[in-house]
């Protein structure tokens, strides 16, 4: 946007007058962001690149795999890279090598390297696939030079933040993207087109959630537990609520059409990842002593504009299989994900019985993965393919100067639902509103980019 807005002065006179309890609607405001100027168009146009040129920050195990998917994708070429680990700096600059690339710059004389990457004039893409606290930092350095910018998830920690990226992005017109990778998996975006051909009728229900045993991870003082256990330790809500709600939100046209309109969140007591500790270093262990805020279920619940509600939950400290709990419902019919695929479909389906969702691949398999399934298994991307399709989609998106399959209000939106889960959980789950980072534009419907592939 052409006309600067100050959010950092407004959001200090939010502190100030907009964040008690407002009795009226039963809710606790985050901000007050009505006072800003509303948006009612779609601000972001640019223009086809010949080829994009990368400069990645943070070549770590996942970002690794995001580095190995822009090498084999057509029309992109990695110039830098940038990680605090040097070795990793020149592992990545080996397979760029290996893959037929001229050797990419390396950065890694201290934290703050990427800046100097993002002052060339030869990059047109910074991506990022480090520790959380990173991400809105260098995001907004690289949309500040005149670069797009994606980041691994979640794309910000604050509702401050969120509001910084958005700001940014459209001060600037470059692309904030949220690299959410579940939102290609096969049976998500199998589910999403079948959402949109109305098999499900009108739709009232979601749940999803990121159930995952990361007790170990948070443990293993050479990988993520050096930066991700602390999380644990100072913060109680959703941490990580993107890998589910992703795929329900696109289902649910948020941000073109439809919004999230306030959450509830509830915590239990914190137990696991004490117990793990215990067990694994002994009941006397420095491990053992340390003391952990997080809850180890947090369940949220979010009700949009449209009127449906969406069940969201987090549990990373428990012995329990992997889980994405996916499942939608309409006046129509149902579907899950987990454990077991199954749909069942008004009219169709036995009455009072699920059926298996592979019955209907035939006719509802999302045409992406129709027309690229065998790329995606033969890329060797990690989580079955849906992690290249994703990074295809961005760099196709910029080639042809076209709007992403997520943007920053994307970002922005699913992020804050772990700043605002946790103001529900300390004020004793009172609901809490959804800042309007779109001001407005989200009722103007758009269609999701990854419908329109033929």
């Amino acid at each position: 946007m052409s006309k600067q807005i100050d959010r950092r002065k407004f959001l200090l006179q939010s502190a100030k007058a907009g964040l008690g309890l407002t009795l009226g609607s039963i809710a606790i405001n985050s901000y007050a962001d009505e006072i800003l100027p509303a948006l009612d168009f779609y601000p972001f146009k640019t223009e086809p690149l010949d080829k994009v040129r990368v400069g990645f920050v943070g070549v770590g195990g996942m970002g690794t795999s995001h580095y190995n998917n822009l090498l084999k994708i057509k029309g992109c070429e990695i110039v830098a890279v940038s990680d605090i680990v040097e070795s990793r700096v020149k592992r990545a600059q080996k397979m760029a090598e290996d893959a037929g690339f001229k050797k990419p710059d390396g950065y890694s004389a201290s934290p703050y390297d990427y800046k100097k990457m993002c002052e060339r004039d030869d990059i047109d893409l910074i991506y990022t696939a480090t520790p959380w606290k990173w991400h809105v930092p260098i995001v907004t350095e690289a949309m500040k030079s005149d670069k797009h910018a994606a980041t691994e998830v979640p794309a910000s920690m604050t509702i401050n933040e969120s509001w910084e990226i958005v700001e940014t992005s459209e001060n600037t017109g470059k692309h904030c993207i949220m690299m959410e990778n579940c939102n290609y998996d096969r049976d998500e975006m199998m589910i999403l087109n079948m959402v949109k051909q109305g098999v499900f009728g009108e739709l009232l229900h979601g749940e999803c959630g990121y159930l995952h045993d990361l007790r170990a991870v948070k443990h293993d003082m050479n990988g993520e537990g050096v930066w991700r256990r602390q999380w644990s330790m100072d913060n109680n809500g959703d941490l990580y609520p993107t890998h589910g709600l992703g795929p329900v939100a696109q289902c649910m046209d948020i941000n073109r059409g439809n919004y999230f309109d306030y959450l509830v969140s509830f915590g239990t007591k914190s137990r696991g990842l004490h117990l793990y500790a215990e067990d694994v270093f002994g009941p006397d262990s420095f491990e053992a002593k340390e003391k952990f805020k997080l809850s180890d279920v947090v369940t949220t619940i979010i009700k949009t504009m449209n009127g449906e509600t969406i069940v969201v939950t987090h549990d990373t400290s428990n012995p329990r299989p992997y889980s994405r709990d996916i499942l939608i419902q309409g006046t129509n019919g149902i579907v899950r994900k987990y454990p077991v695929a199954k749909v069942h479909i008004q009219g169709k389906s036995p009455q009072h019985r699920w059926e298996d969702f592979n019955k209907y691949e035939e006719q509802y398999l999302h045409p992406l993965w129709k027309n690229m399934q065998k790329e995606g298994e033969e890329s060797g991307a990690a989580h079955g393919g849906m992690d290249y399709f994703e990074d295809y989609r961005l760099i196709n998106a910029l080639l042809k100067g076209e709007e992403p399959d997520m943007d920053v209000y994307d970002a922005a939106m699913l992020s804050a639902v772990r700043p605002l889960s946790e103001k529900s959980i300390e004020s004793g789950s009172w609901p809490v509103k959804f800042p309007d980072f779109t001001r407005g534009m989200w009722k103007n419907k758009r269609t999701l980019k990854v419908m329109e592939i033929k």
